[in-house]
C-alpha cells in the first residue's frame, strides 16, 4: 500500500473524525433508528429508511476513515534549509495575469481543504510549488487553463 503524506495536525484531525463518527454519530442514529422503528409499520416509515441510510452512510464513512489513517505516514514539518518550498510550509504566490497574491499551505490529500487554503502537494498547483524557491517563475496547467505565478514568499505556520 502507497502511503500518503499528512501533517501531524490533519492525522490527529482525522482521528478525532473516526471517534466521533464511532462516539457521537452512530449511536445518535442507533436512538434514532429505535424510534422510528417506534411508530410501526417499517414499510412506509420514512423516518426509518431515512435512519437506516444514514446508518450505512455512517458505516461507510467510519470505513473510509480507518482506511485513509492505515495509508497515512506523518511528516513533521520543518523548514528546508535553502529556502525551498516544502511539504507542511506555507507559499505566497502571485498570479502574474490578475495580480493577485495567495497563500497555500501545501498538505497531503487527506487534509486539503481550498476553503482554507490547504493544497494537496499532489494537485497541479502543489506539484509546481514543491522544491521551488522564491522568486520562481512557474507556468502550470490547471483545469482552468494555464497559469503563471511567481514565488512571493515561503514560510512555516506553527502546528494546529
Amino acid at each position: 500500500m502507497e502511503k500518503v503524506p499528512i501533517t501531524r495536525a490533519g492525522f490527529e484531525k482525522l482521528k478525532r473524525d473516526l471517534e466521533h463518527l464511532r462516539n457521537v454519530d452512530l449511536p445518535e442514529n442507533v436512538r434514532d433508528i429505535e424510534v422510528a422503528r417506534a411508530h410501526g409499520d417499517l414499510s412506509e416509515n420514512a423516518e426509518y429508511k431515512s435512519a437506516k441510510e444514514r446508518q450505512a452512510f455512517i458505516h461507510a464513512r467510519i470505513k473510509e476513515v480507518e482506511q485513509n489513517l492505515a495509508a497515512c505516514q506523518v511528516i513533521e514539518v520543518k523548514a528546508a534549509a535553502d529556502g525551498r518550498a516544502v511539504f507542511g510550509c506555507t507559499v505566497a504566490i502571485d498570479d502574474l495575469k490578475s495580480g493577485e497574491t495567495t497563500e497555500y499551505r501545501l498538505v497531503g490529500p487527506f487534509e486539503s481543504d481550498i476553503a482554507e487554503n490547504k493544497i494537496s502537494v499532489t494537485s497541479p498547483i502543489g506539484r509546481a510549488l514543491i522544491s521551488r524557491k522564491i522568486g520562481e517563475q512557474i507556468r502550470v496547467q490547471v483545469p482552468g487553463g494555464v497559469r503563471e505565478i511567481e514565488i512571493a514568499d515561503i514560510f512555516l505556520e506553527p502546528e494546529e
